[in-house]
């Protein structure tokens, strides 16, 4: 694995189609919700005069078969006014939500084109990482994620108060007047204030999206050895491949076994997981040189044991150091203090081992 600060180069194709089967491509939500609202508040008012209309009829009805109580209680009687309200309650959504449905539509497909990514819907239990999870919450996304968010409530509370505002004599006025002109009135400053906040929100929707690419862009990056290595890889038969992948796993076994001797101990899950680890005094903290499971591990353990290297117990550490840490990498700062505290542990059992024998 190459290092993020070594990433310098952009994606190459093949990297861009693996990653699209995966589902990851640049897409704003903050775009996707913004078109949502500002089409869903067109159509909206277009169809508000025929909503208030059909509203209006539909409670005339509905009283009028009330007024009939005999005729109601009868189960034809219920069934048609359910049949008649169900109707009217369609009528008056179908258009928004077939209007909704068509901008959520073309908005995602504007952003990311007709390609379906089948891979994306298999769940990836690494996102659940608590660790990699902090990480996005302290990073620079979560950053402009918090500034968006407060843009957001700005914009809201700014297109209230440019509404309502102005007209602030006109809403006290509104005390006075009878019930179909105050709803008239409510619902035309509501429609006001939704479809400016929708026109602000797209602006937002904008510059995220921009936003959404360059983190994309850069996520995707690779470094000049995994470019090469790509690029020989597809020059090369599959057969061919396949015996490369399978020398450099049994010559980076190879390796990985003749380093357990060095270590200084090696953690286990106790069975499942061992990762051995090696200090150097000159180096900033603890490297792991070998880690596996089942076979592999119970190979480590016969090793360290051969080489009186300690072997010590340690469930959650062992998982943490075999899912996060690498051959060869030095161990996140994380899990300095676990692993201080099993190093402490055996240079004490090594002293007291040497007093002893002296």
């Amino acid at each position: 694995m190459s290092d993020s600060g070594d990433k310098t180069e952009e994606a190459t194709p093949k990297r861009k189609q693996e990653a699209r089967e995966k589902g990851q491509v640049a897409r704003s939500t903050d775009l996707n919700g913004a078109v949502v609202l500002l089409v869903g508040t067109l159509v909206l008012g277009a169809t508000f005069p025929r909503i208030w209309a059909d509203m209006q009829e539909g409670m005339r009805n509905g009283l009028l078969l009330t007024a009939h109580a005999d005729d109601v209680v009868r189960p034809e009687g219920v069934a048609g006014l359910g049949a008649a309200t169900a109707q009217q309650v369609f009528s008056i959504l179908a258009p928004l939500a077939v209007g909704v449905v068509i901008a959520a539509v073309v908005v995602n497909l504007a952003q990311v084109g007709m390609k379906p990514s089948p891979k994306a819907l298999i769940p990836d239990f690494k996102k659940l990482d608590p660790i990699k999870g902090a990480k996005n919450v302290f990073g620079m996304n979560s950053i402009v994620e918090g500034v968006k968010s407060l843009a957001k409530m700005l914009v809201v509370g700014g297109v209230v108060a440019a509404v309502l505002l102005p007209r602030i004599d006109e809403v006290a006025a509104l005390t006075g007047i009878s019930p179909a002109q105050f709803a008239n009135e409510l619902g035309r400053n509501a429609m006001t204030i939704a479809r400016n906040a929708a026109v602000v929100y797209l602006v937002i929707g904008a510059f995220d999206v921009g936003w959404q690419r360059h983190r994309h862009r850069k996520q995707m990056k690779m470094s000049l050895s995994d470019v090469r290595r790509e690029f020989r890889q597809q020059e090369l038969p599959s057969e061919v491949k396949q015996q490369q992948r399978q020398r450099a796993a049994e010559s980076s076994r190879n390796r990985m076994m003749a380093a357990i001797p060095q270590a200084d101990v090696v953690v286990t899950n106790p069975t499942h997981f061992a990762v051995a680890l090696a200090y150097d005094p000159e180096k900033s903290a603890p490297t792991v040189v070998a880690k596996g499971q089942d076979l592999i591990a119970l190979r480590i353990r016969a090793i360290a044991r051969e080489h009186d290297v300690q072997i010590v117990e340690n469930k959650p550490l062992a998982r943490a150091l075999h899912r996060q840490v690498e051959v060869g990498h030095a161990i996140p700062e994380e899990l300095f203090q676990a692993v201080a505290e099993v190093l402490a542990f055996v240079y004490r059992v090594d002293r007291r081992r040497r007093a002893r024998l002296a």
